[in-house]
């Protein structure tokens, strides 16, 4: 399953320990990548279109070439550190040894790390593009357009770019949210619907902002498809805060997981090192976390991939007002949940139907409010117990509402043609993922409202 990369070319690797580690960031400041001095005002001539990065969603990732662009650039790695591939389209990291807990794995010198501060430095504030941005409520994204903005002006440099290897070896298919047909938006249950729809506005404003942009031609500004491209990339293997985005190249080939073993670090020279965050056998995956497990919608909205190795999905109950009562009663995409294997629901669902249920009697909800912030387990089982017909019929009218909404969209789905909505075959599996979910709480939920309604009516 795990069969390493090959490619025909030496590579330099490097054993890598917590004694070495000093000497390493001694090393890492010896890096140098060959590129123009970075300045405020920097500008472009457009390379011939021959030289322009391939970005068509069938062109070839040549991994093997960044590979060793990145030895040469003094990119260290540990022994046993592997690029590899099932199906020659999704590349990711591995190791073919044994990896102590602690240990480094990667260490990229700060030179080649995309930064937002490094961004700044290179192209000035872009003062009309930020304002742009947090006018139309987009502030939160500033950090991640300059990272943005770097894309954009290296494609335009075409193979002069000091990072073409890196920028070819790069995806150009994804499934993501921006990538999908209106068609397939018709197929996305509510709250992936919701998410893609934020994520198609995200990308708007970003293109809207680069018409303000300095440094970037105004035929690369007129180009939606490589602004995409530049989006999706940015999007899918960025990493940091929203004020200081990164991206470092052979740092962004970990693939999301569940359980991880990979963390990032930065040392006092920008050097960037990735780190084993718990003991590594060989023949592992090597990879860390993109977001919360618990809610692969919103992997698949932002990524384009399906978890399946989510324990768990958020309950997909959408039609709360959040109050700061509702948060401190649990609610949340992380904390609403329904487990995929039992079928268990969270206790945090129970909660906020309940407190939802008692607007028709205040006083009653204060005291189950004030019971659950005192850590007052008895009164709130109590209240729980008083009202277990009305929480559990809520949730049944809900779980049955919600999976016949996703046969509705199955249905929708049929008979169309995957080459042309060729995003639609994952929709479908992220659908059927939920829907097996909500199978296996209906089950365990059915037989409690029958239980429920014995009691009351007996």
């Amino acid at each position: 399953l795990w069969a390493p990369y090959r490619h025909n070319f030496r590579t330099t690797t490097m054993r890598i320990n917590c004694l070495l580690f000093a000497g390493l960031l001694a090393n890492a400041g010896a890096f140098q990548v060959q590129k123009a001095t970075p300045s405020s005002s920097r500008t472009f001539s457009s390379s011939p279109l021959s030289a322009y990065l391939d970005i068509d969603e069938h062109a070839e990732r040549d991994v093997g070439a960044m590979d060793e662009w990145a030895t040469m650039c003094e990119v260290q790695r540990a022994d046993g550190f592997q690029l590899t591939t099932e199906d020659g389209l999704d590349f990711s990291a591995m190791t073919t040894a044994d990896i102590p807990e602690g240990s480094p794995i990667l260490c990229i010198p700060g030179n080649m790390i995309f930064s937002t501060s490094s961004v700044k430095a290179e192209f000035g504030g872009q003062d009309a593009a930020v304002d742009y941005l947090s006018r139309v409520g987009a502030g939160d994204q500033v950090g991640k357009f300059f990272v943005f903005l770097k894309m954009i002006a290296e494609y335009e440099q075409g193979d002069q770019s000091p990072y073409f290897p890196w920028l070819n070896s790069l995806p150009r298919l994804f499934f993501n949210a921006i990538s999908m047909t209106d068609f397939c938006y018709e197929c996305l249950p509510p709250l992936v619907f919701q998410l893609a729809r934020k994520e198609k506005v995200k990308f708007d404003n970003y293109f809207d902002a680069l018409q303000k942009a300095e440094g970037i031609s105004d035929q690369m500004k007129a180009n939606k498809d490589v602004a995409k491209w530049a989006y999706n990339i940015v999007t899918t293997r960025s990493q940091g805060s929203d004020e200081e985005k990164f991206i470092a190249p052979m740092g962004d080939m970990f693939n999301h997981g569940t359980d991880t073993e990979v963390d990032f670090s930065f040392d006092d020279e920008g050097n960037l090192y990735a780190f084993a965050t718990q003991p590594i056998p060989a023949g592992s995956p090597l990879r860390m976390s993109y977001g919360c497990p618990t809610n692969p919608s919103e992997l698949f909205a932002k990524y384009g991939f399906l978890d399946e190795t989510s324990p768990a999905t958020f309950c997909k109950i959408m039609t709360i007002t959040p109050t700061d009562q509702l948060y401190d009663m649990g609610y949340g995409f992380d904390k609403m949940l329904f487990y995929k294997d039992s079928g268990e629901v969270s206790e945090e669902v129970w909660d906020v139907l309940l407190y939802q249920e008692l607007a028709k009697n205040l006083d009653v909800q204060q005291a189950f409010y004030n019971a659950h912030m005192q850590g007052d387990a008895a009164t709130k089982a109590a209240i729980h117990e008083q009202y277990s017909l009305e929480t559990s019929t809520a949730l049944q009218k809900h779980v049955d509402t919600f999976l016949q909404q996703l046969d509705d969209l199955s249905a929708k789905s049929a008979g169309k043609d995957y080459d042309e909505h060729p995003r639609l075959p994952l929709i479908l599996r992220h659908n059927e993922f939920v829907r097996e979910t909500f199978l296996k709480v209906k089950a365990n939920l059915d037989p409690m409202v029958a239980q429920a309604q014995n009691n009351v009516y007996a």
